[in-house]
């Protein structure tokens, strides 16, 4: 189920102190949990942990994390960063139990031209970027696609619209949009420069054509 194996040192000590140390030497503190077992504390050779968490998976990636000689089904919880220098600080792993679904979030890939909304200068905006779905873990979709190809001005396309895999459902709304096909500011705003100048220019035909009823009353009534 899951070919990714990545060892794991045991962390003996806690604190800021041990952490901090740990991450000098390029290593990542870490804990397992899950299943109704007490929590491992560990930690991971920070390369080895980003090779594992960049495959095609990506975060989503089964992987069978080595404590203490033991090789356990798992995958990653969270990953902690530091809020300056982007460096991963902590991961949490939790245990699989291969016969219950998990719950994960995976990424939304548009696919398709959306001709009908570039032939009217307008833009897909896309406002969901990952779907959060309940899979058995080896039915984990790397990723999911939505076909934008029919997409027109103020349509949207939905959750109901993405086809999801064999043994992958959601509760997330169907109606909830995953893309818009929206105008964008500049044809906007060339839109309202042109109702202006066709208002400006009914205004002068207007008034044109109000003067020359003037100046025909003018003349008959001389």
């Amino acid at each position: 189920m899951a070919d990714l194996v990545l060892n794991t040192e045991e962390k003996t000590s806690i604190g800021s102190r041990s952490s901090r140390r740990l991450r000098r030497d390029g290593k990542v503190p870490g804990v397992l949990y899950g299943l109704g077992h007490d929590p491992e504390s560990f930690s991971v050779d920070y390369a080895k942990l980003r090779e594992a968490l960049t495959t095609d998976a990506g975060l989503n990636a089964l992987i069978q994390l080595n404590i203490n000689g033991t090789n356990q089904l798992t995958i990653l919880k969270t990953l902690q960063r530091h809020p300056v220098k982007d460096e991963v600080i902590h991961v949490d792993f939790v245990r699989v139990d291969p016969k219950q679904e998990l719950a994960v979030e995976v990424p939304i890939i548009l696919e398709g031209v959306a001709k009908k909304v570039t032939d009217q200068n307008g833009m897909v905006d896309q406002t969901m970027f990952s779907l959060s779905v309940l899979s058995l873990p080896d039915a984990i979709p790397n990723e999911l696609t939505a076909d934008v190809s029919e997409l027109e001005i103020n349509d949207a396309i939905r959750v109901s619209d993405v086809v999801l895999p064999e043994g992958v459902r959601t509760e997330v709304d169907p109606e909830e949009a995953i893309a818009v096909g929206t105008v964008t500011r500049s044809t906007m705003e060339s839109i309202a420069a042109e109702e202006a100048s066709e208002v400006e220019a009914d205004e002068e035909m207007e008034g044109e054509t109000s003067e020359e009823t003037d100046e025909a009353s003018t003349e008959d009534s001389e």
